[in-house]
Order: structure tokens, then sequence, then C-alpha cells
């Protein structure tokens, strides 16, 4: 079921591990997790007050449109 998340962060983290940078997701929308795909450059605009969702084409849509995936009874 979808569910709505709210992020703090709009960056990847960077590490190092053996000797190798590595970038590691906290946006949440990388396709390839653990590890940042640069998926966070969609949340560039977002208003910090409203809530957000991103379909499988990575397009934006606010929380109070229908979620494809939500059905209303």
């Amino acid at each position: 079921m979808p569910r709505l998340v709210q992020r703090h962060w709009q960056e990847p983290a960077r590490y190092m591990m053996e000797g190798k940078e590595v970038w590691l997701c906290r946006c949440g929308l990388s396709k390839n997790q653990p590890f940042c795909d640069g998926s966070h450059k969609l949340t560039r605009g977002e208003d910090p007050a409203r809530v957000y969702w991103y379909d499988d084409a990575g397009t934006r849509h606010e929380a109070s449109e229908p979620h494809p995936g939500i059905r209303s009874y």
C-alpha cells in the first residue's frame, strides 16, 4: 500500500567505504536504494509546508491529489 513519508533531507549523504566515495539516498526517492541515483533533484522547489507524492515517472503531486494506488470507498 502506498504511504506518505515526511522527508527532512533533500540531498544524499557522502560516505567513504573501503577507500571509495559512496553517496547514500536520504530523500527516499532513489530507485537504487540505498544508493543515490539523483532523484533528490525532483524535490527542488517543494514547499516545506505541503505534502507531496511522486509517481513512477517522477512527477510530483500534492497529497490533496488522488494517488492511483489508493481507492476511496
